[in-house]
């Protein structure tokens, strides 16, 4: 069977089977479980509108349940076994981590990568935000500071490769060099500065992802608040720390968090750019080191970034549903 055959067959399976699904057992609920006639006409038909949204949504719930669940219980499951998966070792896999030398780097790299990412572009995305909004060209710019996000991970740390090239013909930061006489150097090889030189790639990502969605949030606030504000003498920093920033909050953490929790995740620079070596490395990446060779210590890496992500995608759930109350 070609192809396109078996894609017409699976969505005509797919589409037919869930409208089978609720037609019958809309039809099961009503005429044979709740029928509305008798004597309990009125009682059946309220337990039929109370049981209805669960039937519809009881496959997509369960179906998502079981996607979400079963691959973090089965990685922590995995992770205290040895690497071909045969023999129960408990937490040594844990253990043997966080007495390594590499699984202490790569932690304080992440934190380093958590700290500065997020509250740079949070911070630039601000500041570029408020200064557009000014201009009349503002959203020629923004579009230009926005493009980024519509690169991958891989393609923007090409680009920047040109920018680190260690050819001062070619990049910036040798031509600089050059310009004062000094000589030609690799910039991701130069420990604790190459991890700079990293995060600088996802801060110009993200920047205008911050940007776009901040500027909306300043927009959001009231002309009458900040011209009452200018009427009482306030100056534009005034406006801007006083009464612009504190009803932007919710929004700035949200998006603060929502960087954060990229960068726990991000694998692509790092492994574009210098592959985890000089010190560079992150848990995703180290994390590969494992993959294919050693499943328990890579699950077992798998579950520290998992819970190290949890409490950050919980605070930023519970901000986003505040922000739509």
């Amino acid at each position: 069977m070609s192809p396109l055959v078996q894609g017409i067959v699976t969505i005509a399976l797919g589409v037919g089977g869930s409208i089978a699904y609720f037609y019958l057992s809309n039809l099961f609920l009503d005429k044979v479980l709740f029928p509305a006639r008798g004597e309990n006409i009125s009682r059946n038909i309220n337990r039929a509108n109370t049981i209805r949204p669960w039937l519809f949504l009881g496959p997509t719930a369960l179906l998502l349940a079981i996607y979400l669940f079963y691959p973090v219980v089965g990685s922590f499951v995995r992770s205290l076994y040895n690497r071909d998966g045969d023999l129960f070792i408990g937490f040594d896999n844990y253990t043997t981590f966080f007495a390594s030398d590499g699984f202490q780097t790569a932690f304080m790299n992440n934190a380093l990568w958590a700290l500065v990412v997020p509250a740079l572009s949070t911070f630039l995305g601000l500041v570029i935000a408020q200064l557009t909004d000014q201009l009349k060209w503002g959203n020629i710019a923004k579009s230009i500071i926005f493009m980024p996000m519509a690169i991958s991970f891989v393609g923007a740390s090409l680009i920047w490769k040109f920018v680190y090239a260690n050819d001062p013909d070619i990049g910036l930061i040798n031509a600089i060099r050059g310009s004062f006489g000094l000589e030609s150097m690799d910039p991701l090889q130069v420990p604790f500065w190459n991890n700079l030189f990293l995060m600088v790639i996802l801060i110009w990502v993200q920047t205008g992802f911050a940007m776009v969605i901040l500027s909306a949030a300043l927009r959001g606030i009231p002309d009458e608040t900040i011209e009452a504000a200018i009427i009482d003498g306030a100056n534009p920093f005034q406006v801007f720390f006083k009464i612009q920033i504190p009803q932007i909050t919710t929004t700035i953490v949200v998006v603060w968090t929502t960087i954060t929790i990229l960068v726990l995740k991000v694998f692509d620079i790092v492994y574009a750019m210098t592959g985890g070596n000089f010190d560079t490395q992150i848990l995703p990446s180290y994390m590969m080191q494992f993959m294919f060779r050693d499943d328990g210590r890579a699950t077992a890496i798998a579950v520290v970034i998992m819970l190290i992500v949890s409490p950050v995608m919980i605070q930023n759930v519970r901000q986003a549903r505040r922000e739509m109350r």
